[in-house]
């Protein structure tokens, strides 16, 4: 059961990662991460690590791919041009399958380790992520901020921008 669990997990981790490579719609890129990112909560559950599943939905599925979406909104990619293809991609192709392989040799030759569950209690998760760790999950909340403001600041300099040149046209 638990293998089938498993493989079905993976199958939306691996499903997600690829429709994000495959994608050229960056919407479509965001929505493929956060299926991605649930499948690895998936994985977390799998490996009874509650809070941990827990923590990627909240923060990585939710927040983090909220900030993408409002990224990719605020700016304008029409500005931009079109990048069809790229000449890297077959040293990135070479390199996914070497990656693949080599931890494809590690799966399967790895020995199997057998281990009960262990779940640490959540006064003293929640004692040590206030005390010990504040810090820099405050650091974290505070560099996704960063990158929204700096998001918005792009976005209206852009506006601005091109309000500014349809008005110098309107005059000429």
């Amino acid at each position: 059961m638990a293998l089938a669990l498993f493989v079905i997990v993976a199958i939306f981790t691996l499903g997600g990662a690829v429709g994000v490579v495959a994608t050229r719609n960056v919407v479509h890129a965001a929505l493929f991460l956060l299926l991605s990112l649930l499948g690895a909560a998936g994985a977390y559950l799998l490996l009874f690590a509650e809070f941990l599943a827990l923590v990627q939905v909240l923060i990585y599925g939710g927040a983090v791919t909220i900030v993408v979406l409002f990224a990719v909104m605020l700016t304008r990619s029409s500005e931009y041009p079109r990048i069809t293809d790229n000449r890297q991609w077959p040293l990135g192709l070479i390199t996914a399958t070497v990656l693949a392989v080599v931890l494809g040799a590690a799966f399967w030759l790895a020995p199997e380790v057998v281990a009960e569950p262990q779940a640490p209690a959540f006064t003293e998760l929640g004692a040590s992520l206030f005390t010990k760790w504040a810090l820099p999950f405050e650091i974290a909340s505070l560099v996704l901020l960063v990158a929204l403001i700096g998001a918005i600041i792009i976005a209206r300099t852009q506006n601005v921008a091109a309000q500014d040149d349809a008005a110098m046209e309107g005059e000429g």
